[in-house]
């Protein structure tokens, strides 16, 4: 596949972190085997779905750090279950997989991007929110995560839920859901632009605990094997949706459609599996919201 950016500046302790996942689960993240086979569709003239498949490539924004979601592998193209929702879009465009252009999408970017053109569509742990609502509209939701915290092994600051962090420090991302919700527990916030740069300040003490998605941080966990623990007391619903332009209705109701049908066919299941789920459990998938 071909990326817009490459040579993403990777510190040698996120290199070894993740050469450690990989041996852990075997691919960093996983990859669903083979990718969806393109199809052939017959789309209304003039709509973002005609112009797709005429151009024969799609551009998804997606994260670069997240295991088990979207985290660049060794060869430099993302993996994950964000990635195979991707692909599972792009090949009901017509489009294979190696027309997908990645393009690392940060928490605070992402709006802009999409209302930019700078993307199609943002695939990357996108919460959606009526906030949001107000710029891009959102297809799905595809799976439903809960924030919660991320600690030490062993829970040395004894954190028990998200009460006892008034007042400590704790680190999140910029411009993420994450942040306005912890913001409601603690004043003492460290930001950073993603969440594995928050892991050394949890490593020095410099804050308790680090906090976002539970799958984010179950798959950090899992990347650094015998260094941090989930609390697995989820205090928040998140549900993660696909960002596209806003009121492209036509665009949005597509995506709804190949996600519901993949609910039915397996395909999500199988993408799931063969990434998420080699940590988590393969949950229900959530009901489509066609707002």
């Amino acid at each position: 596949m071909r990326l817009k950016k490459r040579g993403l500046l990777v510190s040698a302790l996120a290199v070894a972190g993740i050469l450690t996942f990989t041996a852990c689960s075997g691919d960093a993240g996983g990859n669903a085997g083979d990718a969806p086979k393109p199809e052939t569709s017959s789309f209304p003239s003039g709509s973002t779905m005609a112009k797709l498949q005429k151009q024969g490539s799609i551009t998804i924004g997606t994260k670069f750090d997240q295991p088990l979601f979207g985290l660049q592998g060794p060869d430099g193209t993302p993996v994950g279950f964000d990635v195979e929702m991707g692909k599972l879009i792009a090949s009901k465009l017509g489009i294979p997989a190696d027309k997908i252009e990645w393009k690392e999408t940060v928490s605070k970017n992402r709006e802009p991007f999409i209302e930019n053109g700078t993307v199609d569509i943002v695939v990357a742990t996108y919460t959606i929110n009526d906030e949001r609502k107000q710029v891009v509209s959102f297809a799905g939701p595809y799976y439903t995560a809960g924030q919660d915290l991320l600690v030490l092994k062993g829970n040395p600051d004894g954190i028990k839920s998200v009460d006892d962090v008034k007042g400590k420090p704790v680190c999140t991302v910029s411009g993420s859901t994450s942040l306005e919700n912890i913001k409601q527990y603690t004043d003492n916030i460290i930001t950073t632009d993603t969440y594995s740069n928050c892991l050394e300040p949890l490593r020095n003490g410099k804050v308790v605990a680090v906090t976002t998605d539970n799958v984010i941080l179950a798959g950090l966990a899992s990347q650094n094997e015998g260094e941090f623990e989930v609390l697995d007391k989820p205090f928040t619903s998140e549900p993660y949706g696909i960002g596209l332009k806003k009121d492209d209705d036509q665009f949005r109701t597509f995506i709804n459609d190949v996600l519901e049908e993949s609910y039915k066919d397996g395909a999500w299941a199988k993408a799931w599996e063969a990434t998420a789920g080699k940590v988590l459990k393969t949950p229900e998938p959530p009901t489509v919201d066609r707002y």
